[in-house]
């Protein structure tokens, strides 16, 4: 499961993560704000999160309002997960696959992924503040927040469930997208082998574009 605040990278990381073996199902194409594609199951967003986060009365593209992670206590995560499985299952996963999610707003609804999913390998993806909050300053469908102090609450908000997370003990490690663009597979390598998956270096370093992260559209 990969999440972390939109803008910090998580459609790179998962898409390293794609291109080492794991399988995402049908994934969304690449968009003006993400051109060498998002990574994300649009049948899951679609389907599963932004219905249950408009339902709790959040903002469902995880902006403004944000749920209050108790809104998930009540929702039954065994049928969480069947509906989850369910719709991978119709795109073509098979049971010995290594399966990823990717999406920036199940950190804001990490509890009840963590009830669907308790045995799930978490990837956090991070990102210096400031610079998450310059990508959101210029990407379009980040529109909630006009100036820089409201991003930054916004930000605050993620990190404070980060650190519930690990609190809470959950499988985790962290990713800094910014070492893959300095040239720093070092982490990545250890993360894609702890994840059980086989490390293409090359291809991977064909994936990266610096100059996509330089332009904050990554």
């Amino acid at each position: 499961l990969i999440t972390g605040a939109a803008r910090s990278g998580t459609s790179m990381t998962a898409g390293v993560i794609n291109l080492c073996g794991a399988w995402g199902g049908e994934l969304a194409k690449a968009t003006p704000y993400n051109k060498k594609g998002m990574y994300e199951n649009r049948a899951i967003v679609n389907e599963m999160v932004k219905p249950l986060l408009i339902a709790v009365g959040a903002d469902p593209m995880g902006q403004k309002p944000l749920p209050n992670i108790r809104d998930f206590e009540e929702i039954d995560s065994v049928q969480w997960r069947e509906k989850f499985i369910k719709i991978m299952k119709s795109q073509g996963y098979k049971d010995h696959d290594i399966m990823m999610y990717k999406g920036a707003k199940m950190c804001l609804m990490w509890t009840l992924w963590d009830r669907a999913f308790p045995d799930a390998k978490w990837i956090i993806v991070r990102r210096r503040s400031e610079d998450i909050i310059s990508s959101c300053m210029k990407t379009g469908f980040m529109s909630k927040y006009k100036d820089r102090n409201g991003w930054l609450g916004w930000v605050r908000e993620h990190v404070k469930r980060f650190k519930e997370m690990y609190e809470n003990k959950l499988n985790i490690r962290e990713v800094f997208p910014q070492e893959m663009i300095d040239g720093n597979y070092i982490d990545i390598e250890s993360i894609i082998e702890w994840l059980g998956l086989e490390w293409k270096e090359q291809t991977v370093k064909d994936f990266i574009s610096p100059d996509l992260w330089n332009k904050e559209t990554i």
